[in-house]
């Protein structure tokens, strides 16, 4: 599932490519023709993200809530400009055309002229593309793999020779302009709302360091984390008390704070739980703006240029069981907790 910087990076790219714009709205696949008829041509006032929900404003009171869930993802075609606060690695930024697999084919701007236009870290540009395409600002959301079979039709090298592209695979909704194309496939939660019930929905999240006034939220995730009995390794994925985390970053956030999985989150000293926002904080930047979890500080060089390649490479205990701890050398431990596997070294979180 998209854990929050995902979701970040999608709506910074609706703030850079819709924001301002009244975009004819639609829905390829039949299952959600009525609400796009209620925001179809309405200007785009805002985009946002809470945790791993974003929200879109229409003129007229409108909101477009979409929660990507395990499968869902955003495809761009066209034009797509590229935020300024996110860096792409082996990818060229700005004015690009897309191939329907969501990789650029041609006409970019590169290296000085990118960092001239504010488009990108020019530094970034010549940097590996992941292997697993984590870092894409093109097809954002669940990974390449899983939509592959949702669009069977998806082949590498698909060029785009008009625009806007034939829709591919079952597109719940898309959003077009005169130069972007947003397709949304495989979404948990795709709705319109009023005001009040995105009120009601974002009340229901805890707190999003990406968001609002940092101390606030760390605040208001201390109080609720530090009432919770159950096990910390469950509080840190409970969406209502702190929003955006997700299997990856729960298990390298432990494993950074050295704690064990299993302790009550009450019995946690209010500094802990601090540290815990904190580092959330501290990760979640650097996934919005790299585009990867890369969950291991420090790393310079060819280091950091294998960790942009390797998930194994950016992790601590993610996806690492049987193999020895890169700091103690006991083997990593992979066991269920909440239906959810989870990743921790008995070693170092004691």
């Amino acid at each position: 599932m998209p854990e929050g910087h995902s979701v970040h990076r999608i709506a910074r790219q609706f703030a850079a490519n819709f924001v301002g714009t009244a975009p004819e709205v639609s829905s390829p696949q039949g299952r959600f023709v009525e609400g796009a008829a209620e925001i179809d041509g309405r200007k785009m006032l805002d985009a946002r993200a809470v945790g791993k929900q974003m929200f879109l404003e229409f003129e007229g009171d409108r909101w477009l809530r979409i929660h990507l869930g395990i499968y869902g993802a955003w495809d761009f075609s066209g034009e797509v400009q590229i935020d300024p606060s996110i860096q792409i690695h082996g990818q060229t930024p700005g004015h690009s055309k897309l191939g329907q697999t969501g990789e650029h084919v041609g006409s970019g701007t590169k290296g000085s002229d990118a960092a001239a236009a504010g488009l990108t870290s020019a530094a970034a540009l010549d940097a590996p593309v992941d292997s697993l395409g984590e870092d894409s600002i093109t097809s954002i959301g669940a990974p390449r793999r899983t939509r592959v079979r949702m669009a069977e039709s998806d082949k590498e090298g698909d060029f785009l020779e008009s625009f806007p592209p034939e829709p591919v695979g079952a597109v719940r909704v898309r959003l077009l302009n005169e130069t972007v194309c947003a397709d949304l496939r495989g979404p948990t939660a795709c709705e319109v709302l009023t005001p009040a019930e995105v009120n009601r929905v974002i009340q229901r999240l805890g707190p999003d360091p990406a968001n609002a006034d940092n101390a606030v939220e760390r605040e208001r995730f201390v109080e609720r984390a530090g009432k919770k009995k159950s096990a910390i390794g469950l509080v840190l994925m409970d969406q209502s008390v702190v929003a955006g985390i997700g299997n990856v970053y729960r298990a390298e956030m432990l494993f950074r704070a050295e704690l064990d999985p299993h302790t009550p989150a009450n019995t946690l000293d209010r500094t802990v739980l601090e540290e815990l926002w904190d580092d959330w904080a501290h990760l979640l930047e650097i996934g919005i703006t790299v585009g990867q979890m890369i969950t291991i500080d420090g790393l310079v060089g060819a280091a950091y240029q294998k960790a942009l390649v390797d998930r194994d490479e950016r992790h601590w205990v993610y996806k690492l069981e049987g193999t020895p701890c890169k700091r103690c050398g006991v083997n990593i431990k992979l066991e269920e907790m909440g239906n959810r596997k989870l990743y921790w070294c008995p070693g170092c979180q004691t």
